[in-house]
């Protein structure tokens, strides 16, 4: 008991001291001025100088794009006299911003309304270990500006919404889109429009990926293309359904390259094209898209939408990538892990289902023998009768308890189960929380991803 003990307060130790460590890390990172969404409303106007040569430093610097007939000096001019807005400094705006930096774009404004998390750093290249905890346009603009220290960077710690964004684009040539979900995609897309400013989107997911330009040279908007937002249980984020980092990594490469090119007056490649990018297999292909569409609701000829609205209610869905809590099973078919530890510590008899995919149980699982039934065919009849033979087994009838990643799939599972168990008095419920929950409440040492 006293060496388990011991043992515990050492691993606590080390845990303090590593994190002490972090903070006098912290304490030697400089960081430009962080603006808070208050402050976006007095920020001058202004643009980058234009200028009328390049000094030595510069010709040095940038002399390897320099060279290029397509850049030359009049093109790094205007690059240098450019102003670009990325929203979202993660797996998209950290490679694009960086690049940015490099290339020598005048002022670059960096938004993100979040702070760095362990979990970002596999994709999130420009945060480190040291950041975590850190406003991440804070973190993403001491590295652009550690990188080039003539490039001004902005980072405004605020999420954009309706009464914001278009104050905020205006004072910008140029936005890249690095944002996960889709009401910010319809806000971006709007703000843009209503500010006549060109929009580069770019999305990531699992192995795939997608860029395209909106709202340049007479190209079509969002809303020419996608009119309705999609039913908001369809949408998957990464934080769902995982992506490989070095994906957004390409996709925010050429986001980068496609406002580079466009600052420099060469035009982009991906307006009314969309490239579609498939890492697993290697590929990339360029699908023509639809031009500006005459009956567009903001960018037709007759708009009816000519302010910002409420992009939430709109799409039924948060303007965030944080995890989504549903809220669909009634308070009498759930139970928290509290009291799912005590119905292992008191041995009741039940059957656990784990919802999960097979990939994700080889992460971690709970005890208890779990039933492996991933959500997707948690209703077909091979399924129902693998819980039926569980149930057989014993001979007390046993409850049924339903997990999942984090207390939602587990209860589109309850919902379908009940249905399938209609004519018995079989009990069924989730846990709340799922095993996330179980990491922060019950163990500590549990696998969290």
């Amino acid at each position: 008991m006293m060496e388990t003990e011991d043992s515990d307060l050492r691993k606590l130790l080390k845990e303090k001291d590593d994190e002490i460590e972090r903070l006098k890390k912290l304490l030697t990172i400089k960081t430009p001025a962080v603006v808070e969404e208050k402050d976006i409303f007095v920020q001058s106007d202004d643009r980058p100088a234009v200028r009328e040569k390049l000094n030595n430093a510069e010709i040095s610097r940038y002399s390897r794009q320099l060279i290029l007939p397509e850049i030359g000096v009049k093109g790094q001019l205007s690059i240098s006299s450019a102003s670009v807005l990325v929203v979202g400094a993660g797996g998209l705006g950290c490679p694009s911003s960086i690049y940015l930096a490099a290339a020598g774009i005048g002022r670059i404004g960096l938004v993100d309304y979040d702070e760095v998390e362990l979990t970002n750093l596999h994709r999130q290249i420009l945060h480190t270990e040291a950041k975590v905890g850190v406003t991440k346009s804070a973190s993403a603009a001491h590295a652009c500006k550690s990188l080039n220290s003539h490039v001004e960077c902005i980072p405004y710690h605020l999420q954009l919404n309706s009464s914001n964004a278009l104050q905020l684009i205006k004072q910008y040539d140029i936005v890249l889109d690095a944002t996960d979900n889709v009401a910010t995609r319809y806000l971006l897309n709007d703000a843009c429009i209503l500010a006549n400013k060109p929009l580069v989107s770019g999305s990531a997911l699992r192995f795939e990926g997608q860029l395209t330009v909106y709202n340049y040279d007479g190209g079509p908007c969002y809303r020419c293309l996608y009119p309705k937002p999609p039913p908001p249980e369809t949408v998957t984020n990464c934080s769902d359904g995982g992506v490989l980092g070095v994906v957004p990594g390409t996709i925010g490469c050429l986001q980068a390259l496609e406002a580079i090119k466009i600052a420099a007056g060469i035009g982009p490649s991906f307006s009314q094209v969309m490239l579609m990018f498939d890492g697993l297999d290697g590929t990339f292909r360029r699908i023509k898209l639809r031009g500006r569409q005459p009956s567009c609701p903001l960018c037709g000829t007759q708009p009816s939408i000519t302010q910002l609205i409420d992009y939430e209610q709109f799409c039924g869905a948060r303007a965030d990538d944080k995890d989504k809590c549903l809220k669909v099973l009634d308070p009498a078919h759930r139970i928290t892990v509290h009291e799912y530890n005590k119905m292992l510590e008191t041995g009741s008899n039940h059957i656990l289902v784990d919802v999960r995919t097979e990939v994700e149980m080889d992460i971690c699982r709970l005890p208890h023998q779990p039933i492996n039934i991933p959500i997707n065919r948690i209703g077909q009849e091979e399924s129902i009768a693998t819980i039926q033979r569980r149930l057989t087994i014993s001979e007390e009838k046993p409850s049924v308890v339903v997990v999942c990643r984090r207390g939602n799939d587990s209860q589109i599972a309850v919902e379908t189960l009940l249905k399938c168990f209609k004519d018995s008095d079989l009990d069924i419920k989730d846990i709340r929380g799922g095993l996330h929950a179980w990491a922060k409440h019950i163990d500590t040492n549990f696998p969290v991803y």
